[in-house]
């Protein structure tokens, strides 16, 4: 069963690798939009730090400054195991304890606008990869959530607080599965948070998350509430790397 897959006791086969010549920053962000990285590379000036490799290729990891501090950037793969793998990989490449994790999510209650920000308290445990790094639970409690909602207050940014539903099967978010989230008190679906709030505790790593709210579930038929090649109000807003860039800012004073 994968709930009996923990294993803290035995050694890793195939280990991570800190590398002690990595370079030093203050903290990562790591976000899921191809457009937002171009973004930053056109608005800010970036160096190639170094690349992490796997049979798609390799990925850049990028390093920039901001308000007297280093910070780096990559794009992370969608879903649970490529977003935690690749989060480990950059040990390769950087030394941070510090992530920032932004991307889009599914919205679960009609009464949020798309746009919203959101900062997930607890994930529903609907992968596997968690099950790896975590002894067995419903839920796992994303526990900076209180620090990033810290910072949205002092920024004066509206957001909204909830539990999130990370699913491995984007194409399975069935009625009967959403209902009961929802009932739960669940008010967004994405594909990796108890992934990687799970790998972040397991190696002493500091996660700060939150979510963009998108399309909408709560409704007779999926609504996707955005124009064609819209860029505002979605997970490709450049402000919502702004947000990012200003959470980093934060959590590093």
């Amino acid at each position: 069963m994968i709930t009996e897959t923990f294993d803290p006791h035995t050694e890793e086969i195939l280990k991570i690798w800190k590398n002690e010549d990595a370079v030093q920053v203050d903290a990562c962000i790591a976000t899921f939009s191809n457009e937002i990285l171009n973004y930053v590379l056109e608005t800010h000036e970036c160096t190639e730090l170094g690349k992490i490799y796997s049979s798609n290729g390799g990925k850049s990891i990028y390093g920039f400054e901001y308000e007297n501090r280093k910070f780096a950037i990559y794009m992370s793969p969608v879903g649970g195991p490529g977003s935690v793998g690749d989060m480990e990989d950059t040990m390769q490449v950087i030394k941070t304890d510090k992530y920032i994790v932004f991307g889009g999510s599914g919205c679960l209650n009609k009464e949020i606008a798309r746009g919203r920000v959101m900062i997930p308290t607890e994930a529903y445990r609907d992968e596997g990869t968690s099950y790896h790094y975590a002894e067995a639970s419903d839920y796992i409690a994303v526990k900076n959530a209180d620090k990033v909602a810290a910072f949205m207050e002092e920024a004066g940014l509206p957001y909204i607080k909830g539990k999130t539903w990370t699913t491995d099967a984007v194409h399975r978010e069935t009625r009967g599965n959403f209902e009961k989230r929802k009932n739960e008190g669940c008010i967004s679906v994405e594909m990796e948070c108890a992934s990687i709030v799970a790998m972040c505790d397991f190696r002493g790593l500091d996660v700060y998350y939150f979510l963009t709210c998108g399309d909408l579930l709560d409704a007779p038929k999926w609504d996707a509430r955005m124009e064609k090649n819209q860029k505002k109000h979605t997970q490709h807003d450049p402000g919502h790397f702004d947000i990012a860039l200003e959470l980093a800012r934060f959590v590093t004073e």
